[in-house]
């Protein structure tokens, strides 16, 4: 649903977010596997699937080859368990998929065997059970999503172990500057696709602009992956503040899981701050907003990353939720179909719904992490070679996948791959769900609609400033 792939990476003038250059398509060859993701996953996984399974001998002939093996690291528990709620449902969904197998590029028909681990929302156990997957599952895959603490050290372990890894859910500036990728040391092994810091303040920015304010921002960054690639004074968000034209009011780097936020809170009164932004798990926004209201900060709009992107979290707040607003990656209302079923997102939602009479969630993106392994078997020609790497035939790294997936087809530009992001504020249900006291409305979906993304996505909400 992008832009059609013609080999450029980018419009004229488009600049590396490393050196501010133009990154031509040799540049963007030598770098692409460090951001380059899904981009590069169908071309250049189907080449080296096999990194760690057993040989069947390769081959073309047809009949039943060898099982392969995806590992999945989720945070099934512990405070970013919201991340990965809808993640068991999708593994019976991706089972159901290819319950007769994955027809290769070798000519046969391969079993697909799905290993989770719950990292339990801790980065040091999505490392030794990402670890546990390559050495003692023997798997040839490795996925993950959910955020810079499960994706970083998962991703990191794929590199360390030579396994190919698709990933999404996590902005891609944590996950490159954060692993400590350079033009000069590229990633070999992992893959990633999702929005950017320039997207996802572009989209808060958007919102704050409909609102009269005086521009005073207090943003709150925590001293985790995603809060360090936030407040990155380089690479994060502040220079892309300023370039819109807010200035801002760090609370400073607090730790995952404080109860007292009273000195952030009366540093943003102080200083009259007229907006709340940042990142928090969303336990400790919970614990943040409501002492905000008692404390008596009122700021006029929020917007707030990854912890206000889930039904429930709102619902642990309460009524003083309503008006709260943050970024939307994924919905029923996008315009994209499953590959591997041809569900549409609303399709996946009902699904969703009809399994556990939950409301819909944004994670259920992490559906397309599948969709992308399943897209690099069929084009695999033998599933045990590595002869064929690109990073020894660069030229077969800068594919797109063959085929939309259910968020759409990641857009290529400069050395990354991103999804696009829309508006959205929290509003009472009404008569359309009655059955949730809360509904996610998209108030702008003008930065989806816009260059290079191209994605028509309806709006049906407007924002209005939070009623005290």
């Amino acid at each position: 649903m992008a832009s059609k792939d013609n080999g450029s990476t980018g419009s004229p003038g488009d600049g590396s977010p490393l050196t501010g250059k133009a990154i031509t398509r040799r540049d963007f060859m030598k770098v692409a596997g460090t951001t380059g993701a899904v981009v590069a996953g169908a071309g250049g996984l189907s080449s080296f699937l096999a990194a760690c399974g057993k040989s069947s001998g390769g081959g073309s002939s047809s009949g039943s080859g060898r099982t392969i093996k995806v590992g999945f690291v989720t945070p099934l528990t512990g405070p970013l368990a919201a991340f990965g709620e809808s993640d068991q449902f999708l593994v019976s969904q991706w089972k159901a998929a290819v319950k007769g197998g994955v027809k290769c590029g070798d000519g046969q028909t391969h079993p697909v065997e799905i290993i989770v681990k719950d990292s339990q929302s801790d980065s040091n156990r999505a490392a030794t059970v990402a670890g546990d997957l390559v050495t003692n599952d023997g798997i040839d895959i490795m996925m993950v999503a959910s955020t810079p603490d499960t994706v970083n050290p998962v991703a990191d372990q794929a590199e360390a172990l030579g396994v190919p890894c698709v990933s999404n859910d996590c902005p891609w500036q944590p996950y490159y500057f954060g692993r400590g990728a350079t033009p000069t040391k590229p990633f070999k092994w992992t893959y990633h696709a999702f929005w950017g810091l320039e997207d996802v303040t572009a989209v808060f920015t958007g919102m704050w602009n409909q609102i009269p304010t005086n521009k005073l921002v207090g943003e709150m960054w925590p001293n985790d992956a995603d809060g360090l690639g936030w407040a990155n004074a380089k690479t994060g968000q502040p220079p892309l503040l300023t370039a819109a034209g807010y200035k801002f009011i760090d609370g400073g780097r607090f730790q995952d899981g404080t109860q007292d936020y009273t000195s952030q809170i009366t540093k943003f009164k102080s200083g009259g701050a007229q907006i709340l932004s940042g990142v928090f798990i969303p336990p400790d926004f919970v614990n943040f907003w409501k002492q905000s209201y008692q404390q008596g900060f009122k700021p006029k709009v929020a917007s707030v990353g990854k912890a206000l992107l889930f039904p429930a979290e709102l619902e642990s707040i309460g009524p003083i939720g309503y008006g709260l607003t943050t970024e939307v990656w994924w919905s029923p209302w996008h315009p994209f179909k499953s590959s591997l079923s041809g569900q549409t997102t609303q399709d996946l939602c009902n699904a969703w719904t009809a399994s556990n009479g939950k409301e819909w969630t944004q994670p259920l993106l992490h559906y397309a992490v599948f969709e992308v392994v399943v897209d690099a078997l069929k084009r695999a020609t033998n599933v045990d070679s590595k002869e064929n790497h690109p990073g020894g035939h660069q030229e077969d790294r800068p594919r797109r996948p063959s085929r939309d997936t259910s968020p759409g087809r990641p857009e290529r530009r400069s050395i990354r791959s991103r999804t696009s992001a829309a508006r959205s504020s929290w509003a009472a249900c009404g008569s359309r769900a009655p059955t949730y006291p809360f509904d996610l409305k998209l108030v702008d979906t003008s930065h989806a609609a816009a260059a290079p993304f191209n994605v028509t996505i309806p709006q049906n909400g407007k924002l209005v400033a939070i009623k005290y």
